[in-house]
This record gives structure tokens, sequence and C-alpha cells, in this order.
């Protein structure tokens, strides 16, 4: 039986959140790895690297699992309504709705996060709330269908854990051993709880009109969604 399993692909993703899982993903029994778009044109994404689309909106088959990841460029999909339904539509039926760091919020656009626990990247944890949902500070979170990861880096724990989740631990083991997934960070600042706080305060400073254009399109979707 084929899994089918679509990431979603758009300009300025950060792409480790949609190579990380991938990389898991393909390992799968009888997985086909689609990577989801409008068109197939090659998209841009963060830091100039191009992916090519391997399928469209309108030509993606239902997916057993379907996963949105995150990065600058997802902002305009908050109130894309072209994405929204079709996130909306292939979670009808698939028996996994997840996402990769920001990724989460589109989920949350699109009406599947209310009532429910979910993690996404440290700096945008919160926005969470608007759509109903319960902010998780947990690198990767399971409620119900629902399994949502961190950010970035967190998303190969997420995959090992959907791995797990939907063909039982052995075989996630057996990725990870396969992928040497055994990190080992040079330094002890990966979260913000753990992080001097004044690097902390860089890094927020640093990225402050991102996140002040995300919060505006939150609220804006959050609106819609009332």
């Amino acid at each position: 039986m084929t899994f089918h399993i679509g990431l979603l692909l758009f300009p300025d993703i950060t792409q480790l959140d949609l190579t990380g899982p991938y990389e898991v993903f393909i390992k799968f029994p009888g997985a086909e790895v689609h990577l989801v778009w409008k068109t197939r044109e090659p998209v841009t994404v963060g830091g100039g690297m191009r992916i090519i689309p391997t399928t469209t909106f309108a030509d993606c088959p239902p997916l057993d699992l379907v996963c949105v990841p995150g990065g600058a460029g997802m902002n305009p999909l908050l109130n894309d309504a072209q994405t929204l339904e079709f996130v909306r539509t292939q979670a009808r039926s698939a028996r996994y709705v997840t996402s990769v760091c920001t990724g989460a919020l589109v989920l949350g656009a699109a009406g599947l996060l209310k009532g429910r626990r979910a993690a996404t990247h440290w700096m945008s944890r919160e926005m969470l709330a608007a759509f109903g949902a319960t902010p998780v500070a947990e690198r990767v979170v399971v409620d119900g269908n629902i399994i949502t990861g961190g950010g970035v880096t967190a998303g190969i724990d997420f995959a090992l854990r959907v791995a797990a989740e939907a063909f039982g631990p052995e075989l996630a083991q057996a990725i990870q051993l396969a992928i040497e997934y055994d990190p080992h960070p040079p330094f002890d600042s990966g979260s913000p709880q753990r992080s001097d706080p004044a690097l902390t305060a860089k890094v927020r400073a640093s990225a402050a009109q991102r996140q002040a254009e995300r919060q505006q399109a939150v609220e804006q979707a959050a609106a819609r969604l009332r």
C-alpha cells in the first residue's frame, strides 16, 4: 500500500523544515512523498536554494499525511485562501495532520488547531493562542492525529515521532540509526530557556520586523475564522 505524504512547499520556506522531515519520510514503508505547491515552477526558498515541486494543489492525490513546514514565507499563507483550502481539504481525510516550526500557524489559520495542544518555533509560540490552540513548549506535541514540531531542527525529531506513531518505534529507531541522528551541539544555546538573555534579546531584535508582520497576519487570519 502506498503511503502518500505531502509536504507543502512555498517561496521563502526554511528549507530544513522541509528537507529534515523529508529525509525521514522517504524511508517509510510504501512512502510516496509529494512536494506540493500551486505550480510546478521552481520555488526559491530561504537562502536562495531552488526546489522543484513534484505536484500541484490541483493534481495532488489524497494524502495519508499532510505536513506544513515553516519559515518567513509562511506569513502570506495565513491569509491565502487557496493554500488554506488545500490544507483543510487534505486534512479531512488524512491520517495525520502535521507541521514543523511556524507551519503550525498555517494549520491554525486553516481552523485545524482549535482546542488542540501544539508546538511551534519559540518566537511565535504564543501566536497559536489566537487560533484557539494551547501553545506547548515542547520539541514535538501529539494531540490525536495532529502532530506538531518545534523550530527548524525539531523537524527531524518530529518526523521520527511520526514514524513511531504510524509504523511503530522499531522502524523509527532504525531510521534514526540509518541517518546517524545523534546530535551533540557545540553550545547549549538552542532554546531561550538556556541561552544567554542578551543573546536571546539580540535574536529577537533581528527578527522584529518579520515577527510584527506575522502578528498582523495572525490577527487578520484569526478574525476571519471568528
